[in-house]
């Protein structure tokens, strides 16, 4: 019965224990697929957002491509409406001027019509002057024909002493070129000045191509402080056994030179000896400048100068102007100018020092600012100079009127010491420079067939059309060409302007 009964709540057990079991996996497999069903549908719902979304930007790009094809087919009809405006813009315009170059002529032509109108009236009207006189000569008395035939007689008269004053002026003029001309020869055979033209680089050598490690130093010390202390550009390249030193100033380049070459002869080149040799040549340089200056006012005879004035006069020896020393330039002015004056009975003494004086400003024009003329007029002043010849300094290339004779004088010795063979030279490339545009000045003008730069640039000849340029328009041309040179050119002396126009008539015997 015991036994029975355990079985029986036994398979009780085992039953309720199977049904726990079972009802637990059902559960369990009910719980899984609940989830997976959520997953599934948590799946299907983001596939279904990608979807939309991926939809969307595929029309967003649709729809950007084809706004992208409408915007550029629009800037290309645009581009050709724009073109097409230009056309028409440039059509109107060329029918303007058209229009303006008709009108132009019709009044050109009506112009000349009326003039000719006027010019046959003239014709007319002189004739029927001449015609009344003749009439009223006809039936003159004899009292009345000779009144008359003293009055063409008095203007007869008056017309032929009108040529006479004129040719008597003509030859007024012609003696007075011939004795400037004499005057002029008598000063320039009276100073025979030597000329040597002297470049503007100094260029220093070396003994040996050694010398330029030396010179430019460890890591460049040498030459950085030679140029720092100098303020000068030593300038080292491949060139053999020379280096060249560049200064816009023609003293400190001077002083530089000095102070290379006995660094050179010396041997011993460092900082501390660089500026102990570069004060020794600036003093030696400027009792150089001293010398000089004393020099040029005893061999001009020219005294009581400032001593700042002899000192900036000393300076023009380092000065060149055009290849030719201004130191001694300003000596032969000086002279030449002196010699005039005695011939014409001028003052003497004011034209000499004046002439020494008038480049004082190219001493120190590199300084200051404005032309050379007025610079050293200004200096000149503030040294207490005299008026008159501070007046000459600054009119000695016209930057102000001449007012005294003694002005003339300096300006025609400045130009014949510039304008003697070999005072002055020019480099090939400003010399071809110079003439082409002398011969583009002629050329810019109307009726101008050729053009030739002659005598090294003192003469232009200019050949015209005769068709184009008469008799009187040819000395205009001239007149107007020599005008524009003076004021768009520089040049030493002067210039000779002259114009040909030839008329051929050709005609053939057959």
């Amino acid at each position: 019965m015991t036994l029975a009964v355990e079985v029986i709540i036994a398979a009780v057990i085992g039953l309720a224990l199977g049904f726990i079991i079972d009802h637990y996996l059902i559960s369990t497999k009910a719980r899984k697929a609940a989830a997976e069903a959520e997953n599934l549908v948590a799946h299907a719902e983001k596939e279904a957002e990608s979807l939309k979304k991926e939809a969307l930007l595929e029309a967003k790009d649709e729809i950007f491509k084809q706004k992208s094809e409408a915007d550029a087919e629009e800037k290309t009809r645009r581009k050709e409406i724009a073109a097409l405006e230009n056309r028409l813009v440039q059509r109107e315009e060329t029918i303007d001027r058209r229009m303006e170059s008709v009108d132009k002529r019709e009044h050109q032509l009506s112009s000349q019509a009326g003039q000719l109108a006027h010019r046959e009236e003239e014709l007319n009207a002189a004739f029927a002057e001449v015609t009344a006189r003749l009439e009223r000569v006809a039936s003159m008395t004899a009292d009345e024909a000779k009144i008359e035939l003293l009055k063409s007689l008095e203007e007869e008269v008056q017309r032929e002493s009108v040529a006479l004053i004129r040719d008597t002026e003509t030859q007024a003029k012609d003696e007075a070129d011939r004795r400037a001309r004499r005057i002029v020869g008598i000063a320039i055979q009276r100073v025979a000045a030597d000329h040597t033209a002297e470049a503007t680089v100094s260029v220093v050598h070396i003994p040996t191509d050694e010398m330029k490690g030396r010179l430019i130093g460890r890591e460049g010390r040498n030459i950085r402080a030679f140029e720092q202390i100098t303020g000068i550009n030593l300038i080292i390249d491949d060139t053999p056994e020379t280096v060249v030193l560049s200064s816009f100033d023609p003293v400190r380049r001077e002083v530089g030179r000095i102070a290379l070459e006995s660094l050179i002869a010396d041997g011993r080149i460092h900082p501390a000896r660089i500026e102990e040799v570069f004060g020794k040549a600036e003093k030696l340089v400027n009792e150089q400048i001293q010398r000089d200056g004393e020099q040029a006012t005893f061999d001009a005879g020219v005294h009581s100068l400032h001593p700042e004035l002899v000192k900036t006069l000393g300076r023009l020896r380092f000065r060149t102007s055009y290849g030719q020393n201004v130191l001694n330039h300003s000596l032969e002015v000086s002279w030449l100018a002196g010699v005039m004056a005695e011939e014409l009975g001028a003052d003497v003494a004011l034209a000499k020092r004046a002439g020494l004086l008038h480049d004082l400003g190219k001493a120190i024009d590199h300084e200051v600012e404005g032309p050379h003329a007025l610079i050293g007029a200004e200096l000149a002043k503030r040294m207490g100079e005299n008026p008159e010849v501070v007046h000459i300094i600054e009119a000695h290339h016209n930057d102000v009127e001449p007012q005294t004779v003694e002005a003339v004088l300096v300006q025609a010795a400045d130009a014949i010491s510039a304008s003697r063979p070999g005072a002055r030279r020019e480099t090939l490339e400003s010399y071809v420079k110079r003439l082409e545009k002398l011969e583009a000045v002629a050329n810019s003008h109307g009726g101008v067939e050729k053009t030739y730069a002659m005598q090294a640039g003192r003469e232009v000849r200019i050949m015209v059309q005769p068709d184009e340029v008469s008799d009187s328009d040819a000395v205009i041309l001239a007149r107007d060409v020599a005008k524009e040179i003076e004021e768009q050119l520089e040049y030493p002396g002067q210039i000779k302007v002259m114009v040909v126009r030839e008329s051929r008539a050709v005609d053939y015997a057959k």
